[in-house]
């Protein structure tokens, strides 16, 4: 088993709790659900944006379900040379995080919008995190 291997695994796993929090506890603030934003419960206030919120937060977990199964796909059946492929474009994909979601909760959480405060500076530190465990272990697979 790669290093890759493993890193994809429990990249699987962490977000597959997110995949469960968003179709089951959306309110939770954990697992990265969207109770942490205030705007989640505002929007109860008018049931139209509620539904869209909601929709749009179970479209968010039905498409990381789609992107994890196809990630497990890849671990079980790739070769060496596509899971180094996989694992770059997994550290562009995280790191695209910054481009423009990562400005959006940065704003919200100076605003005061998002509750624990700071929410984005270790959400910022994770996501880096996972960015620097990708380049790593692909590293390390595409040397082996």
């Amino acid at each position: 088993m790669t290093a890759l291997t493993i890193v994809i695994l429990g990249f699987v796993l962490l977000e597959g709790s997110n995949v469960i929090a968003l179709y089951f506890f959306p309110e939770s603030k954990y697992a990265n659900a969207v109770g942490s934003f205030r705007a989640y419960e505002r929007s109860k206030q008018d049931p139209v944006v509620h539904d869209f919120v909601r929709y749009l937060v179970n479209w968010v977990a039905g498409t990381k379900l789609i992107f994890l199964l196809l990630l497990m796909v890849i671990v079980f059946t790739a070769d060496t040379d596509t899971l180094v492929l996989t694992g770059m474009a997994m550290a562009v994909a995280i790191g695209s995080f910054f481009w423009r979601l990562f400005p959006m909760v940065r704003r919200m959480d100076a605003a005061g919008q998002i509750d624990p405060p700071g929410y984005s500076k270790m959400l910022g530190v994770m996501i880096a995190a996972m960015v620097a465990v990708f380049v790593v272990a692909t590293v390390l697979t595409g040397m082996a």
